[in-house]
């Protein structure tokens, strides 16, 4: 898959150039179509993950927790695949090889299910990477996807409870809310997130304002980018014009509420905060500031409107990061350091499934381990419970 990704990615832009014409001629956004694209540095990239991903152990058959009983019994959890998975997956394209790739080397089969808008750039992937399967001799039915757009068709992988195993949603809110209430598989929901960064009161300003900058444009359409920027109000007339001008520099609209609105005063692109802005994801040029009194009233705001992705605090306070780090209920928390690297590729998973917000059975990055469930191994010699 990874050779032939780099060799034969004419056919797979081709696709693409399609799909991002037509959403191009939707009216679709800016970030929209930064998701959607591909060029042949993503490409490659894609192909670097998947080399990652092959020099990483295989999870099936680890035993885990053996131990020898009092009575001789001999007992251990071993990984096995979980089966079936279905994605259903929105407008990158990428995620069509990522979720093939981790499936299949952690011994499942995958049934893909890409959006409308990217099913070009989805079936010349998929296209690809069973033709990649049949050259290794590995069945090609390993890798499916399903690509016409009839959406009662989503609704049936969705409903195969004797055919699928698990489903993933990779999407947005209103993408994960349909699979949830429609699905009778079992749905682990991955990528919805509204991310915070905490400037605490002791941080040191020059980091904290790279972090703040890169957290939010680096790449803002992704899922752990920067939404929302709490700061202390102990240095807030300090710190806010500094990173606002960082910020306006990047062309970052910034929705900004009563105490920070001045602090910004005469900058680009500042608006005042409306209510909804605090629980949107925004995945684009845009993000909240909001002054906050300490850590308890910035801790509460992320109990309130966090949706447990990642969340970040910039401080010198030992005592500040170990309570962040204690008390925030995300799947990834962060001291001093940019909410941007959320991602199974940084987390040395080679390349991930989704970002799973919920507690069962994984959190955070998805890679081999989490497509593994395991069963209960017992070795006896004879052994019969006593009456």
């Amino acid at each position: 898959m990874a050779a032939a990704l780099r060799a034969e990615q004419t056919d797979v832009l081709a696709a693409n150039a399609r799909d991002v014409a037509q959403a191009r001629a939707a009216g679709r956004d800016d970030a929209f179509i930064d998701r959607l694209t591909l060029t042949p540095a993503r490409i490659d990239g894609i192909a670097d993950a998947l080399g990652t991903v092959i020099g990483l152990p295989d999870p099936v058959g680890e035993s885990v927790d053996a131990r020898r009983l009092p009575n001789g019994l001999e007992v251990a959890r071993r990984r096995v695949p979980l089966g079936v998975i279905g994605a259903v997956f929105e407008s990158r394209p990428n995620v069509a090889i990522d979720i093939s790739a981790l499936g299949l080397k952690a011994g499942n089969a995958v049934i893909l299910r890409g959006g409308s808008e990217s099913q070009h750039s989805t079936g010349a992937l998929v296209h690809l990477a069973r033709q990649a399967l049949a050259t290794a001799g590995v069945t090609a039915d390993a890798i499916q996807a399903i690509t016409d757009p009839d959406r009662e068709l989503v609704r049936e992988l969705l409903q195969a409870r004797h055919g699928v195993d698990v489903v993933v949603p990779r999407g947005g809110q209103g993408l994960i809310d349909f699979v949830t209430e429609t699905a009778s598989v079992p749905v682990i929901e991955t990528g919805w997130g509204v991310c915070h960064t905490y400037v605490d009161a002791s941080a040191d300003l020059a980091a904290a304002e790279r972090i703040v900058v890169n957290a939010k444009t680096r790449r803002p359409s992704i899922c752990n980018a920067l939404d929302t920027l709490l700061v202390d109000r102990s240095m807030a007339a300090e710190f806010l014009p500094a990173v606002g001008q960082a910020l306006a520099d990047k062309s970052v609209e910034m929705h900004a509420d009563a105490e920070a609105l001045p602090l910004l005063d005469g900058l680009a692109r500042v608006v005042n905060i409306e209510a909804d802005d605090l629980d949107t994801e925004w995945l684009d040029l845009r993000m909240s500031v909001v002054v906050v009194d300490g850590i308890d009233e910035a801790l509460g705001h992320i109990q309130a409107h966090g949706s447990g992705h990642s969340e970040a605090i910039v401080t010198r306070s030992l005592a500040n990061a170990e309570r962040f780090l204690d008390e925030v209920d995300a799947a990834a928390v962060y001291v001093n350091a940019s909410t941007q690297f959320t991602d199974g590729g940084e987390f040395g998973l080679g390349a991930e499934v989704g970002i799973s917000t919920q507690k069962l059975h994984a959190r955070g990055p998805m890679g081999l381990r989490e497509l593994t469930t395991y069963k209960w191994v017992v070795r006896g010699d004879g052994h019969v419970r006593p009456l």
